[in-house]
């Protein structure tokens, strides 16, 4: 994985090549919100020379000298206590990582002030002969072909959370997000215990359908950050970090550490179901999902137009080809009625979700309708299973959750 710092120097370098003065910082850990979250100036009893100083305790990858000598300490950041280190180690051995990481903590803990450390680390690329040959191109089919390193064999369970669920589209502006947001209300309506984790690191939007507000992450007990909650849920998502307006200008490899950061880094705790909102289509973060944690399912979101369809059924065979249960589809906007006069229109066409259901084998799990109330209650980060569960939309929703609970029983 490539460093949070590496990535962000290079899109600086990018950036200053075209003359922009914007182009000041280098901080990883401002660059993915922690610093702004943690916040405030520099502690006075800490300094970055204190730190490399106490490092100099800890064995380096090898054996031969430490991490500081052996320069493997990209970046040090220091706010109210908090110290951020971010570590290049050139080696795939889990367990050496973890030694270093546990070490670096440990020294650092030590100095006077320190309240909490978190650590980022970039790891070595594995070698192509390490990977393999490649495996013969024989069609559709799971990427786990090959000889060599299996890429999903770094997957593991969050401990404590019992069920990972994606709610995923190939297509953007199908109503996923609003979607998985009601989804999980409505699980945790019903007595289930649910997190809500935003993947779409360039669109996050579940700050704004939950109506989260200045609200924060904080550092965490157990892990490196404790979640925002609201509304019985756990929540977390980039838009939490960034101001609003502000573009995220990030390649694949940093949304790729963010996205695993959210799933191993944060402080989850006991969940029933942690319900994940994809980005649209079939790249990174998705990849990154299911390589880091075994996915329990995947809900895919669709209209009924054949340009959704057709990019539906391409993040349907995605998830297949990475043997990662699907669900079902969902057909959203599958029809407006007029609240004035009454009658139905299929702006969108119609059954396309259920057709390619049938096709596909996979369960249907319901449609919603084109529906205004539900669009302005989102926006005001009112959730209409939370603002009017009675209404038919909000009913929806529930049958649609029950259809996950019994695919997918809570403890």
């Amino acid at each position: 994985m490539t460093s949070v710092t590496e990535g962000v120097r290079s899109v600086n370098r990018d950036v200053g090549r075209r003359g922009c003065a914007a182009a000041v910082s280098c901080d990883p850990f401002a660059s993915i919100g922690l610093s702004e979250y943690i916040g405030g100036s520099q502690t006075a009893m800490l300094n970055e020379s204190s730190i490399q100083q106490a490092l100099e305790a800890v064995a380096d990858v090898y054996g031969v000298g430490s991490i500081v000598s052996q320069r493997r300490i990209e970046k040090i950041t220091i706010r109210d206590g908090v110290v951020m280190l971010s570590l290049n180690l050139p080696v795939d051995d889990a367990q050496v990582k973890q030694r270093i990481e546990s070490d670096s903590r440990e020294e650092i803990k030590k100095i006077s002030g320190v309240r909490e450390v978190i650590i980022m680390t970039k790891g070595a690329k594995p070698s192509l002969a390490a990977r393999g040959p490649a495996a013969p191109n024989t069609g559709p089919g799971p990427v786990r072909g090959g000889r060599g390193a299996d890429p999903f064999e770094g997957q593991a369970p969050i401990e404590g959370v019992r069920s990972i669920i994606a709610v995923s589209s190939a297509k953007g502006g199908v109503g996923k997000s609003t979607i998985c947001v009601n989804l999980a209300l409505a699980l945790a309506a019903e007595g289930a215990r649910v997190g809500l984790m935003d993947a779409d690191v360039y669109g996050p939007s579940i700050h704004v359908l939950m109506g989260t507000g200045d609200a924060r992450p904080q550092a965490g007990v157990k892990k490196e950050i404790a979640p925002v909650e609201k509304d019985g849920l756990k929540l977390m998502s980039l838009g939490f970090l960034t101001e609003r307006g502000q573009p995220v200008i990030w390649r694949g490899p940093i949304v790729m550490g963010v996205v695993k950061k959210f799933l191993t880094d944060v402080d989850w705790g006991e969940l029933d179901y942690l319900m994940i909102d994809m980005p649209p289509g079939t790249g990174d973060a998705q990849l990154t999902l299911v390589q880091t944690v075994p996915l329990t399912g995947a809900i895919i979101v669709t209209t009924p137009s054949e340009l959704s369809l057709v990019d539906a059924e391409k993040g349907l065979e995605m998830y297949r080809s990475v043997h990662a249960p699907v669900l079902g589809i969902i057909e959203n906007m599958t029809y407006f009625v007029c609240p004035h006069c009454g009658d139905r229109t299929d702006i969108f066409s119609h059954g396309g979700g259920r057709e390619i259901s049938q096709r596909l084998g996979v369960d249907f799990l319901g449609e919603l309708p084109l529906d205004p109330t539900l669009r302005k209650v989102g926006d005001e980060g009112r959730p209409i299973v939370l603002s009017d569960p009675k209404a038919p939309v909000a009913r929806a929703f529930f049958d649609i959750a029950g259809k996950i609970r019994s695919a997918v029983p809570q403890s």
